[in-house]
């Protein structure tokens, strides 16, 4: 059994896989001045609730797009579960695939792993959506490369800079408008339909205009929290995977492991 770590901008997971299998996971605010120490305490309760001890670990594997938070999660294998960490991205962990854009080196490590999970679960030409800190959109080729891609702001980074901005707008929940009507007629519903009808369009439209621009059938797979809210009022998705990044985590480790040292 491995433990995954996934540190994304906002949240970090942590997840035991088992056989490509998720048996558990855990989620915890992101905070790059978190010590081995204190992780170590937060997941030794979670593992003892969960039936799950330290040494159930094999290996670990980190992927992370917070440099800053890469040497406690580091500190965190080596003396607690007594492994040295595969960093996705570098070294024995190196990308298995092509970077086919202009700067290999800036492809987050949350996309390159929803690449190789999304490659290896889907046939031909792929979209990937990740709805994260960041809304990305991936393409993906037939042989499994990573083409590059769309950056749009994530859900919840639009409506914090909205209500920030505006003094008069409340804080309102990210949820489906209660009718179909785009004309809201209170202050909080136009808000909950400019928000989420705007990304609906926008995932609409930003996957019709990538079809439309390679000229081959696309799946489009979506993935992270807001997918499923997502789908209940589109039909742009071909499917979902929810824990693409950790099953990506996953498949790099054993092809780590697999090839020659």
């Amino acid at each position: 059994m491995i433990l995954a770590v996934d540190v994304g901008n906002t949240n970090l997971v942590f997840a035991l896989v088992d056989g490509g299998k998720i048996k558990a996971r855990w989620r915890i605010a992101t905070d790059p001045r978190r010590t081995a120490d204190e992780y170590s305490v937060w997941l030794h309760q979670l593992f003892e609730l969960e039936g799950f001890s330290r040494d159930d670990v094999d290996g670990v594997i980190i992927g992370t797009v917070v440099p800053r938070a890469l040497h406690n999660l580091k500190v965190l294998s080596e003396k607690y579960f007594r492994k040295t960490p595969l960093v996705a991205g570098q070294g024995d962990a190196a990308w298995p695939m092509a970077l086919e854009v202009d700067e290999p080196h800036n492809v987050g490590a949350d996309r390159a792993l929803n690449v190789i999970a999304a490659h290896a679960r889907h046939d031909g030409d792929l979209c990937v959506i990740d709805f994260g800190t960041a809304t990305t959109f991936d393409l993906v080729t037939p042989t499994g490369a990573y083409a590059g891609g769309i950056i749009a702001p994530g859900i919840n980074l639009s409506l914090d800079a909205l209500v920030s901005a505006a003094a008069k707008l409340p804080r309102i929940a990210i949820e489906a408008p209660a009718t179909d009507s785009v004309i809201g007629r209170t202050t909080e519903s136009q808000m909950i339909i400019g928000i989420y009808w705007g990304y609906v369009a926008m995932i609409e439209g930003l996957a019709a205009r990538m079809k439309m621009e390679i000229g081959r059938p696309l799946k489009v797979v979506a993935t992270g929290g807001l997918a499923t809210l997502f789908d209940k009022h589109t039909d742009a998705f071909d499917a979902i995977e929810p824990d693409l990044t950790i099953q990506g985590l996953s498949l790099l480790y054993d092809h780590a492991m697999r090839s020659p040292k």
